[in-house]
């Protein structure tokens, strides 16, 4: 888990840590913008078929939101297309809005400079050719967004958001101005959280070594747990498919659950499958 550095892609993260750790086979969970700092959880070797299971994680980030000038990124990269006299926005009312109309489950239009495809090409790279496409508004859910002022910098606001995979923090900016009768745009996001892997926990691009990898358990500890031995194990590894029962997880639920053997090491995940019966989705090979 990497705290990346401002000015670097997710991919370029990717191809750097190639390098500290010696092998080709590196993924991560999530792009984070190039300006964005903060958690990328990085997979390795075996683990990199482990990141589907981390990329639906909800997410917590830290930015400024600057008040009155709207961009063509709705980020401070982007271009200036609109400014707005917004001196008598006050704390209160942002904070007011922020908690009427931008937490909870809502619909929102992804910005163009996504990865998202529309009929076959990212968003992102439309947007650089200067076309911008319809988008659908697509459910999301923001569990918090508190705002407080930045000292000794007014039409500022400092911004803290708990959100749901695939929310993006740049758009909650951009509609914030809007409703308060202007516009804004976001600034200095960073990371802060994927799930259970926090900022406190992630190291520095440069400090990343084979001796900082985690176990390939982390990448699973939110998934529900399933010890097994003996000749379960054995079937397990093979990617045999279980008896409910066999595997323990008789009462119920579709999964995913991960398999761990007596030595508490990683064997498969596995889902529910017809019947009685539970099937591998991954094994992982001794």
């Amino acid at each position: 888990m990497v705290d990346k550095p401002a000015g670097w892609t997710s991919h370029d993260v990717v191809a750097r840590s190639r390098g500290l750790l010696g092998t080709r086979k590196v993924g991560h969970s999530g792009t984070l913008d190039p300006d964005a700092t903060g958690v990328l959880v990085l997979g390795v070797g075996r683990a990199t078929r482990l990141l589907r299971y981390l990329t639906a994680l909800g997410k917590t980030y830290e930015a400024e939101i600057v008040l009155g000038t709207e961009t063509t990124t709705l980020d401070a990269a982007g271009e200036v297309t609109a400014t707005h006299d917004m001196t008598g926005v006050t704390l209160v009312d942002a904070r007011r809005i922020a908690a009427e109309a931008l937490t909870g489950p809502i619909l929102q239009v992804p910005p163009m400079v996504s990865a998202i495809k529309v009929d076959g090409r990212r968003l992102h790279e439309l947007a650089r050719e200067g076309i911008e496409v319809e988008r659908q508004a697509r459910p999301v859910t923001v569990y918090s967004f508190t705002l407080d002022e930045v000292p000794d910098v007014p039409g500022v606001l400092r911004a803290a958001v708990a959100c749901s995979s695939g929310t993006y923090v740049r758009t909650l900016a951009a509609d914030l101005g809007h409703l308060l009768g202007g516009g804004a745009h976001l600034r200095a996001l960073r990371r802060t959280a994927v799930g259970g892997y926090t900022i406190a926990d992630a190291v520095p691009l440069d400090a990343l070594g084979p001796d900082r990898l985690l176990p390939m358990t982390a990448a699973v500890a939110h998934l529900d747990q399933v010890a097994v031995d003996g000749d379960i194990a054995v079937a397990v590894g093979h990617g045999k498919v279980l008896a409910r029962a066999d595997l323990g997880v008789d009462r119920g639920g579709d999964g995913p659950w991960a398999v761990t053997d007596a030595e508490g090491a990683l064997r498969a995940v596995y889902i529910a499958h017809r019947d009685d019966t539970v099937k591998p989705e991954l094994v992982i090979a001794p």
